[in-house]
């Protein structure tokens, strides 16, 4: 066998292995929101994913760093979705997508968010890729509008953006984790609600007007 015949079949294994990783990411993000990890079996995972416990195995220690994986896939995710969110949309749309899309997104993963507000609850460092994920979503906002307007953004104004991000993944999180009303998420008026709020914390419509 020749060393580019060996090469390729590496890759092969490689990309087959990939397949399968992702396949059991997948899995298990659905599986979430049916139930609770705990009750999630890896004989049940393995099984809904078309692959062995071995697979499984092959590839996660635990459920515990199975679930990091599924965290990594959704920093990666929200990040990938931003990136593409801020390219090419304009002033006028981009408050009311942003964060339309995140609660679309929190909803629709409402049973994973709950599982990491429930472990980052007994383990504040668990919280800590977390914040700083909000931490650069605030920053690329912040950029965002240094692009728009051509002007750097003084310390209160950033300050209210960085508050604005707090008081919307904050609210998100409480009515997500608490199921608090009235006004819940998955009602229309809780994204109108929560897009008005953003503008009026950030000052955006003023922002957006400054050269």
């Amino acid at each position: 066998m020749s060393i580019e015949q060996k090469v390729h079949g590496r890759k092969i294994k490689q990309q087959r292995g990939q397949v399968t990783y992702q396949a059991l990411v997948d899995t298990g993000f659905r599986l979430l929101e049916k139930k609770d990890l705990e009750n999630i079996s890896v004989a049940e995972l393995a099984k809904e994913a078309g692959y062995s416990v071995g697979a499984f195995y092959a590839r996660f220690h635990s459920k515990d760093q199975f679930f990091d994986a599924l965290i990594q896939a959704h920093l990666i995710s929200r990040t990938n979705t931003l990136v593409e969110l801020y390219t090419n949309i304009s002033s006028e749309a981009l408050v009311e997508d942003l964060i339309e899309n995140m609660i679309n997104y929190y909803w629709e993963h409402r049973q994973f968010w709950r599982t990491v507000l429930l472990k980052s609850s007994k383990d504040a460092d668990f919280w800590e890729p977390f914040k700083e994920h909000f931490f650069a979503s605030s920053k690329r906002f912040i950029g965002w509008l240094y692009l728009e307007n051509n002007r750097t953004l003084s310390e209160q104004e950033e300050a209210n953006i960085y508050f604005a991000f707090q008081v919307v993944q904050s609210t998100i999180n409480n009515t997500l984790f608490n199921r608090s009303g009235p006004v819940l998420i998955g009602q229309k008026l809780f994204v109108e609600e929560l897009v008005r709020t953003f503008r009026l914390v950030s000052d955006f419509d003023n922002l957006v007007k400054k050269s």
